[in-house]
Order: structure tokens, then C-alpha cells, then sequence
């Protein structure tokens, strides 16, 4: 517990330490448009998006502010799971993926070590202390002080440093996101600091870009989290979309082909999804079609339809972007072909 207590006030203490004052310091003034003091929005951007990434196995600890060091040991909807390396991530997600509609849960085995955002280690010896640890992570988030990790910085990057009058005092080269966090955290309140531009970065969408000034560098930042918000968002309406699928029964009422009406080819068929990912089509005693079915999401949610067996069907074999959807209609457009539309509605 003491390691956690540790833990926490330092993660509170390195992202609550930009609301520091300093008095009669303009972050935007002197020769230099760009320099910045301790508690500029530009030191704040530089640290939370430097923050250590814990966000790639979210699927087994539930946050992100850390990752777990591994091995570790889980028990993942009842059955135990040891997690030597990355590639035993997939045993998890593959018994996650068992089912599309229900309740996950992953039990971790303790003690076991974290990595949190300020790069420290932490090992934590029960539920009770990674609850607290959670607890803390969610706060930061909450707050909107949590680690920026839709941005990656192309280095090495150069830091140009100032005195209180504007004069230049020196400057060190960043050589890796690591430093550049211990950087920011530690920059006092008694200098200034300038980054020299241009820098490049990637953003989460994989596009390259280049960074020219303050303002650029907050319009990216801020690009980048509207996109994660809209990715969030995606993945809560993909969940919702799902249970609306599994629990309840579908019949095309409209299949449009590129202009051509085809909704009468499946006037008698009712389509059931189930909770394993698999959907059956059946129209009464005569005829019975097997197929599988995928909610995805990035910034949209998509529905992927794979049928087999019969040429009415495959003609649903799309992935389908979801453009409304309501507890008793789906509307749907395939990503390949926008005059190609499906509508299902609930019977």
C-alpha cells in the first residue's frame, strides 16, 4: 500500500503541476512568439502527450494510465489465462470474443507490477490497492489531464531555454518521449522554454504532419482528441448495436443494388443474430441460411455481413457502414458501393 500511496501522489503531483502559478509571465511574449513557461498550454501538451501509453492492453486492466508488466496471470470469463508475452494478449481477446453481448470479466491474480504514465514502476499487492490505483486514473481522466496518445513526435526534438528577461540560455536535445516527459515535469518555474520549429509527428490516423509554431502544434493536439472522442463514441454505439442485434429478430425491408429494388428476394425470410457472431436466416420450414456477422467501429460503426451457400444472400456480403439506427430500424450503406443500401427493421 505504501508503494501505491507513492504512486498516486506522484502521478496527481506530475499532471496536476501545470495549474502551478507564476506571476506576471506571458507564455506568448519577448522576440520569441513560442516561449512558453512551466504552466503554458504548450508544456502541458508537450507532457501529457509524452506520457507513457498504457492504453494498448486497456482490454485487461481497465485503464489506461498503466500497463501491466508481464507475466501475469488472469482469469478471463472464468478461465484462467497465463499472459507470458504480447502474443498471449490474443488468448485474452479471443475469450473476450466469444461472445458479442455480454458481461466480460478479468480477474488478475496479484501481486503484480504496473508501468504508469510517469514511466515509474509499481507493484501492487491486491484488489483493494489496484482499485485505488484505478480510482486515481480515472480522476486524471475525468479532469482531462490524462495522457495524450494520439500524437507521436518525430525526434530528436530541441528545447530552447530562457532566462526570466527573454535572454537564451541554452538549449538540449530530446531524444525520446521518455525524456521529454521527465523534461516537462521537472521544467522550473523560474525559466522559459522555447520548441524549435518545425517538428514532425504522426498522428493516430497514421497521418504524417509537420508542426510549425505553438498554435500549430495545440490545433493538432486538439484535432487529434476530437478524433479519439469520435472514436469513443463509435465503440460505445457499436456496444449499444450490438444488443439491439442479439436480442431481437430482423427482416429486410429494403435492399437497394445500385438503383435495383431487391427487397422482395427476402420478403420471407427472418434474420436472428446470435450472441456467438453467427446469424441465421431462415424463411419458415423451406430454407435455412447460415452466416456471421461483425460490429466494428472507428470513427463510424459498421456492420459485416458474411453469408454462404446461397447467391440471394451473398449479395448482403458487405461491410456496411451504420448510417442510423434505432431499437427497431437499421439503416445501412455499404463502404464499397454508396448506392448499395440495406434497412432492417425489427419484427
Amino acid at each position: 500500500m505504501k508503494n501505491l500511496r507513492k504512486f498516486t501522489a506522484i502521478l496527481l503531483v506530475s499532471v496536476l503541476g501545470f495549474t502551478s502559478c507564476q506571476d506576471e509571465i506571458d507564455s506568448e511574449n519577448g522576440q520569441n512568439p513560442n516561449t512558453n513557461s512551466a504552466d503554458s498550454q504548450t508544456a502541458s501538451n508537450l507532457e501529457r502527450s509524452s506520457m507513457y501509453d498504457g492504453s494498448f492492453d486497456d482490454f485487461l486492466d481497465g485503464m489506461s494510465c498503466s500497463s501491466i508488466l508481464l507475466p501475469v496471470v488472469a482469469t478471463v470469463n472464468g478461465q484462467q489465462v497465463s499472459i507470458i508475452s504480447q502474443s498471449d494478449y490474443q488468448l485474452v481477446l479471443n475469450i473476450l470474443g466469444q461472445f458479442t453481448n455480454d458481461d466480460d470479466t478479468v480477474t488478475l491474480k496479484f501481486p503484480l507490477t504496473v508501468k504508469t504514465s510517469n514511466y515509474t514502476e509499481v507493484v501492487v499487492t491486491s484488489q483493494s490497492e489496484y482499485d485505488a490505483l484505478v480510482s486515481a486514473c480515472e480522476t486524471i481522466e475525468a479532469e482531462g489531464k490524462g495522457a495524450i496518445s494520439c500524437i507521436d513526435y518525430d525526434f530528436p526534438i530541441t528545447i530552447l531555454t530562457y532566462s526570466l528577461n527573454l535572454e537564451q540560455t541554452g538549449s538540449v536535445v530530446i531524444q525520446s518521449e521518455q525524456q521529454l516527459y521527465t523534461y516537462m515535469n521537472n521544467f522550473g518555474n523560474d525559466e522559459l522554454f522555447s520548441v524549435k520549429y518545425p517538428i514532425t509527428a504522426t498522428l493516430n490516423n497514421e497521418t504524417a504532419i509537420t508542426i510549425s509554431s505553438d498554435l500549430d502544434l495545440q490545433a493538432s493536439v486538439s484535432d487529434c482528441l476530437g478524433v479519439e472522442e469520435k472514436e469513443d463514441d463509435a465503440e460505445a454505439e457499436a456496444k449499444n448495436l450490438e444488443t439491439i442485434l442479439v436480442n431481437g429478430a430482423f427482416k429486410v425491408q429494403s435492399f437497394l443494388n445500385a438503383g435495383v429494388n431487391k427487397t422482395t428476394d427476402f420478403a420471407n425470410y427472418t434474420i436472428d443474430f446470435a450472441n456467438n457472431s453467427t446469424c441465421t436466416a431462415v424463411n419458415g420450414v423451406i430454407s435455412t441460411v447460415e452466416g456471421t456477422y461483425k460490429v466494428t467501429s472507428e470513427t463510424e460503426v459498421f456492420l459485416n455481413l458474411t453469408f454462404s451457400g446461397n447467391a440471394t444472400f451473398n449479395l448482403l456480403n458487405h461491410t456496411w457502414e451504420v448510417t442510423s439506427y434505432s431499437n427497431s430500424s437499421i439503416s445501412l450503406k455499404s463502404t464499397t458501393n454508396a448506392a448499395v443500401t440495406l434497412i432492417l427493421t425489427q419484427i
